[in-house]
């Protein structure tokens, strides 16, 4: 083979491999993003029916801790209540005798967060549950989360702040930012977003103001 068929050969291998890898990157772009749909007291195997997740098999085992295996969108499905969360890795549900989803825990975001964008998360939560009607409760002692000074500064110095929020007399939220500690980062600081969302029974908004 001349060296000028074997360059023409080359040129037409390497044409086919960059073909082939701008294809698989328009794939991966186009699939959707790993999503759990539920509102709470739905069968665990509906939502997973309905849901595109790693969402495990239920089993008797297991229905304290079904988990994803990859991180997805939390998209709480109720029809006056809804919101939907960035995607989390760490998304846990917990199944009742019944199989009925009856609670879920979950940290919406991929890895922890600098100080700046988990405020920012945890505001714009906060902002979906009020344009869905939801009611924040205990404010006396747990304010929402804002991003002001004075709350940055509370998060800082690890007084994990929390909040509490209702949805008439349906399901309840608890939503918190805690200073996360790791020698991996140096000097930098890092923050972890817990949201819960459960059922009845419910917590009483009697010490609000």
């Amino acid at each position: 083979m001349t060296n000028a068929r074997t360059n023409k050969w080359l040129r037409w291998v390497a044409s086919v491999v960059l073909g082939l890898a701008v294809v698989g990157a328009l794939c991966v772009k186009a699939k959707p993003a790993d999503e759990v749909i539920l509102t709470i007291g739905e069968s665990y195997t509906q939502i997973r029916q309905q849901s595109h997740s790693t969402l495990p098999v239920l089993t008797s085992e297991n229905r304290i801790n079904l988990y994803v295996r990859r991180p997805a969108v939390l998209r709480f499905s109720d029809p006056q209540y809804g919101f939907v969360t960035p995607a989390a890795k760490f998304l846990s549900l917990y199944a009742d005798k019944n199989g009925n989803v009856a609670q879920l825990t979950l940290s919406p975001q991929v890895e922890t967060l600098p100080l700046d964008e988990a405020v920012s998360v945890a505001v714009n939560l906060q902002d979906q549950l009020r344009r869905a009607h939801w009611r924040s409760i205990l404010t006396v002692d747990h304010p929402p989360i804002m991003n002001t000074p004075a709350m940055r500064a509370a998060i800082h110095s690890g007084a994990n702040p929390q909040t509490f929020w209702l949805a008439g007399d349906r399901y309840q939220v608890s939503l918190d930012i805690r200073r996360f500690n790791s020698e991996s980062w140096g000097n930098g600081e890092r923050y972890l977003i817990t949201l819960q969302l459960s059922g009845p029974p419910l917590m009483t908004d009697r010490l609000s103001d």
